[in-house]
């Protein structure tokens, strides 16, 4: 008699869909973390706005003022007086140092006293001539009439001619007076220095008791004083030779100061310099003067200070630009898609500067193109994803 077969086992159906379930969830999970992820990418919008086309000097200007002189006496002595002070401001005509001049004042003295015998010789003589003009007048009707000689009418006449020749010669010594006391009032002006101009004495170089010596052609001599007007203020900067051609003189341009970070001054291109600076050989410029267009009230400016110009050359107003980070080599750039892609598109480009290129074609306001192109992987194709809070864009008028 044989023994009954066990009856077979049956696999439950919910297990068996509970492992489905439970192999869809890991392949759900590892699709999600395994999954490549957006890039993260800085966007810019696509606007209008103003694009200027503008060149930059190349090394650091520097502020100049309209007016400065360095001041010496036109004539050595010892410095007998000092009028002013350093930082004081003067006036056009003040005294700013007199020379010793004492010996000049003696001599002014003298001719004064000159001038006044003179003018009292010139006052007898020509008393003297009035009178033997008279005397000649009678001799002569006297003569007529028959009661002198022909003979001492003649010495009568010729006693006038001498006296009016004394009178001349007299008034003639008293020209020679005044001549004498310009020339000793121009000799104590060379001993006294004046200002040429208003303006604030810099710096002074002489004491009191020191000799002053006059500056001679091609010998370097110290000056005595500094003077500055700094009503009248400009930048001088150096220009690249090849920029340079497109410059003119009126052309607007900005002026910022490494002392004031932040602040821009408005100016105009005052001068060109009409020849290239070759001081070195590879980089070779032209002076640019660059004038305040109005000089700032609230900050002080001092001559000296390091600036840098940025002059405007040509300008378009109302063009589609892009920040010209987002500009890539060969005039392309990447548009961010609606779905998330990065799309190459090639860009006809206008007027062109450090931040901001004119669109011809290829692009439409409003577009949005990626500016973090540095950023690894980034490329055509890939999926992005922007960065919140970064987007950039400038204002329209700009």
């Amino acid at each position: 008699m044989t023994s009954p077969q066990p009856a077979q086992r049956r696999f439950p159906v919910s297990r068996f869909i509970l492992l489905l379930l439970l192999s869809a969830l890991l392949l759900a999970a590892a699709w999600f973390f395994l999954r490549t992820k957006p890039m993260p990418v800085v966007l810019g919008k696509v606007e209008r706005g103003t694009v200027e086309a503008t060149v930059s000097n190349t090394r650091a200007g520097t502020i100049k003022a309209c007016r400065r002189a360095k001041l010496a006496p036109a004539a050595g002595g010892q410095i007998a007086r000092m009028r002013v002070k350093k930082g004081e401001r003067v006036v056009a005509g003040q005294v700013l140092l007199e020379l010793w001049n004492e010996d000049l004042q003696a001599q002014e003295a003298l001719a004064q006293e000159q001038l006044k015998t003179a003018t009292l010789h010139a006052q007898e003589a020509c008393a003297l001539d009035e009178a033997a003009q008279r005397e000649a007048e009678r001799a002569r009707q006297l003569q007529q009439q028959g009661f002198i000689s022909p003979q001492q009418l003649d010495r009568t006449l010729t006693d006038a001619k001498t006296r009016h020749a004394a009178c001349e010669a007299a008034h003639s010594e008293i020209k020679q007076g005044n001549s004498r006391i310009a020339v000793a009032r121009t000799s104590l002006t060379r001993m006294v220095l004046r200002a040429p101009f208003n303006g604030v004495v810099a710096d002074i170089s002489g004491e009191l008791g020191e000799y002053s010596t006059p500056a001679l052609p091609g010998i370097p001599t110290m000056a005595a004083m500094d003077l500055i007007d700094d009503s009248c203020l400009f930048v001088s900067a150096p220009i690249d030779e090849v920029d340079a051609a497109a410059l003119k003189v009126g052309q607007p341009g900005r002026i910022t100061l490494d002392a004031m970070k932040g602040k821009q001054f408005a100016g105009k291109v005052k001068r060109i310099a009409p020849y290239v600076t070759d001081l070195e050989k590879q980089a070779r410029t032209v002076e640019v003067e660059v004038t305040f267009s109005e000089l700032p009230q609230a900050e002080k400016l001092l001559v000296g200070y390091s600036a840098d110009v940025e002059i405007v050359y040509n300008a378009h107003e109302g063009v589609v630009r892009i920040p010209a980070q987002a500009l890539m080599e060969g005039k392309h750039v990447l548009l961010y898609r609606t779905d998330g892609k990065l799309e190459d598109r090639p860009v006809t480009t206008g007027l062109a500067n450090w931040k901001y290129i004119e669109i011809v074609s290829g692009l439409a306001e409003g577009e949005q193109i990626v500016l973090s192109l540095d950023r690894p992987g980034v490329k055509a194709g890939v999926r992005v994803q922007p960065e919140a809070g970064k987007a950039e864009t400038g204002k329209p008028g700009e």
